[in-house]
């Protein structure tokens, strides 16, 4: 963590507190509540914008402060939230311009969150206001550890088409193209059908068109909605410094399925911790691959820092098609993951279920039905759990694997016209990990221009769009004697979406020893023969014509219009290796293939298990933490060292091995010597 430390001891436990839709009668049983469950930390003030000013300027915060002296003289902590993810209606009755406009130039309205334009001037001043006035008040609140600011930024207004966006954007174009608008011309490639701009006031949002937009201007404006709403964040985190400089502040990141609005990498270094929300998808059977994805994500997002689970849910959420409940022991298990997987802070969304309102059927850490439920119990042992975990905390990963992660080659990949739909490059990026993550290899994520010095292995599943000082820094790290595996289609632009010219894989196309003159994407369902791997090996998605250029080939395609020509290849590129993947191997070959690329560059698993079971390792200053994870149906027995302690049960350890019952969790402590 940096020097603004969280001040909650041990692993933090709680989630969002909503005392204002409740009487207050009812906040005495919630505290008592807490403290039988081991809450020690709940995030409060998240969406109460409109009881705190009822009308502008005029402020009533007498509820928050007796709800915070309630928590303090609990002993709870409070993740002090400022309102601005919901402004009141008075807001927009007196600044209807602030309202979004969505793509199709409709204007939302107001009666739900985050129904502003964030680049609205009226929106800025009337949230750094209350932040303001916020922070002022309760800046030596002893209650008050952290603050939260705002609330997952971009979940529902992301991008915003209005006119005052247009001007934000043409803003943000001239200081990024140093007011060159030929500079803009050039990375745009506006020669094209005619799109050449010579007026700034020319450009607007990538607005509904007869055909399609140009991609690039499509890439900055993605760009700009990231960074528009980072904007927002660090502003009213200046605000909350200037009254309290010394209390940490977060927002809550959604690294999950399918959320790809934000560049978390820019995001990251402007907050003194890293939180994340995370949600279970109810259509992926194997859900704690996911979730074991975002947090090895989020930890990097983190600079290898723990950071803090802010938002999960104890049971079924509410905004899917159907929402399932979770399975016998399915609580346990995904909130320890977490924690596996550097989480310092467990958290939930919510503290009580509501009873009216939008999300009234999203499962609570108090459910509906009170005390006497499944969901209470586990939530109980869920706290005794962490207790007994708390020398964990500030603990690390350890990874000699990295993929990298990049928010503008996936955005780009998922362009209109590209060669094939079907290339999505969260399914892509999971289709490598998922090997990794059965085999207990532990991963970090990394940028293209991350130092790449700690690891033995780098893999590029997906990265179309890349600049050449990522390029360079990926095949320099090969050149130094790592390994490095890439993806088909994979430098193939550059940062402004430009094709690389000569022959793909563009920019990897000399370190891989490869060149490919034509691409051969595959229909949906249709799939080509691979020989040279495993019996049955298939290719899927992609494949495409390529020739070597010094590489060896590993397989080739053994049905198709490419029979004979390589699919896989392998290169020496300096004093490393350099391996090239140009189709989507089927999962058991994929496997397969990934093991061999990791054994030969030396990279063990943390700890053999049988399969079914996950093994994590966050490394003390003294000690090993194994985190053993039984998702399988069978006892599981795991070797670990003779001197090793049992966490939760506070056990020993016999035999240097322990038993890990299906379901279950085990985490052992293993002194390190030296």
């Amino acid at each position: 963590m940096t020097a603004r430390e969280l001040k909650v001891p041990g692993i933090a436990y709680g989630g969002d507190y909503n005392p204002e839709q409740w009487p207050e009668e009812v906040w005495a049983e919630d505290v008592r509540l807490m403290r039988e469950a081991g809450v020690t930390m709940v995030s409060v003030n998240i969406f109460a914008w409109a009881l705190l000013e009822p009308k502008e300027g005029a402020y009533d915060f007498s509820r928050l402060d007796r709800i915070l002296a309630l928590l303090h003289e609990n002993g709870i902590a409070a993740d002090l939230a400022t309102p601005t993810a919901a402004p009141p209606a008075w807001f927009f009755r007196a600044h209807p311009d602030a309202l979004p406009v969505d793509r199709d130039g409709r204007t939302l309205s107001y009666g739900s969150r985050q129904t502003f334009c964030p680049s609205s001037p009226a929106y800025r001043e009337a949230a750094l206001r209350i932040a303001r006035v916020l922070g002022e008040r309760y800046a030596d609140h002893p209650a008050v550890v952290m603050w939260h600011i705002h609330n997952e930024y971009g979940c529902h207004n992301a991008e915003c088409y209005c006119d005052t966006s247009a001007a934000a954007f043409r803003v943000w174009l001239r200081q990024k193209y140093d007011d060159d608008l030929a500079a803009l011309n050039h990375a745009w490639g506006t020669t094209f059908w005619s799109q050449w701009y010579y007026d700034w006031d020319e450009i607007i949002p990538p607005r509904p068109t007869g055909a399609v937009p140009n991609p690039t201007h499509q890439l900055d404006w993605r760009r700009f909605c990231s960074d528009a709403l980072l904007s927002l964040c660090k502003a009213e985190r200046e605000v909350l410094r200037e009254a309290a400089p010394s209390t940490p502040a977060t927002t809550n990141f959604m690294v999950m399925y399918n959320f790809d609005k934000l560049d978390y990498w820019r995001w990251a270094p402007e907050l003194d911790i890293v939180s994340n929300d995370h949600y279970l998808q109810s259509t992926d059977p194997e859900s704690q691959i996911d979730i074991a994805l975002s947090g090895d994500l989020v930890r990097s997002l983190a600079g290898g820092r723990p950071w803090l689970l802010m938002e999960h849910s104890t049971g079924a959420v509410n905004w899917q098609p159907v929402n399932r409940a979770k399975t016998a022991g399915e609580l346990r298990r995904n909130a320890l993951a977490h924690v596996a997987r550097g989480a310092d802070g467990i958290a939930y969304f919510q503290w009580r279920a509501a009873k009216a309102g939008a999300e009234q059927w999203h499962s609570a850490m108090l459910p509906h039905a009170g005390t006497d439920s499944q969901i209470w119990r586990d939530v109980v042992r869920l706290g005794a759990d962490l207790r007994s975990l708390a020398e964990v905390r500030g603990s690390a990963g350890v990874a000699e694997v990295a993929i990298v992660w990049d928010w503008s080659a996936w955005w780009a990949v998922e362009l209109p016209s590209q060669p094939s739909g079907e290339v999505r490059f969260q399914d892509l990026v999971r289709a490598w990990y998922e090997p990794l993550w059965r085999s207990g290899v532990a991963v970090d994520f990394v940028r293209p221009d991350a130092d790449l010095s700690p690891y033995k292995l780098v893999l590029a599943p997906s990265l179309y769009l890349v600049d050449d000082e990522g390029a360079a820094n990926l095949t320099g790290f090969a050149e130094a004697g790592g390994t490095l595996a890439v993806g088909f289609h994979s430098g193939a632009v550059d940062e402004n979406g430009h094709v690389r010219l000569g022959g793909y894989p563009g920019a990897f196309r000399e370190a891989l020893g490869v060149r490919t003159d034509e691409l051969f994407p595959l229909l949906p369902g249709e799939s080509v023969d691979l020989a040279g791997l495993d019996e049955g090996a298939a290719g899927e998605v992609w494949s495409e014509r390529m020739a070597l250029a010094g590489a060896e080939p590993i397989a080739t395609y053994a049905s198709g219009p490419l029979h004979g020509v390589p699919a896989v290849t392998r290169h020496t590129h300096g004093s490393g290796t350099a391996w090239y993947v140009a189709t989507r191997p089927d999962p058991t070959t994929l496997a397969s293939l990934l093991d061999r690329i990791r054994d030969e560059a030396g990279v063990k698993p943390v700890r053999e298990t049988p399969e079914g079971v996950e093994a994590v390792l966050r490394r003390g200053p003294d000690a090993d933490f194994l985190f053993l994870i039984n998702h399988g149906d069978q006892v599981a027995e795991v070797e670990v060292s003779g001197a090793a302690t049992e966490l939760l049960t506070g056990g020993g350890v016999e035999g240097r091995a322990v038993r890990v019952a299906p379901g279950d969790v085990v985490v052992v402590r293993e002194p390190r010597d030296g």
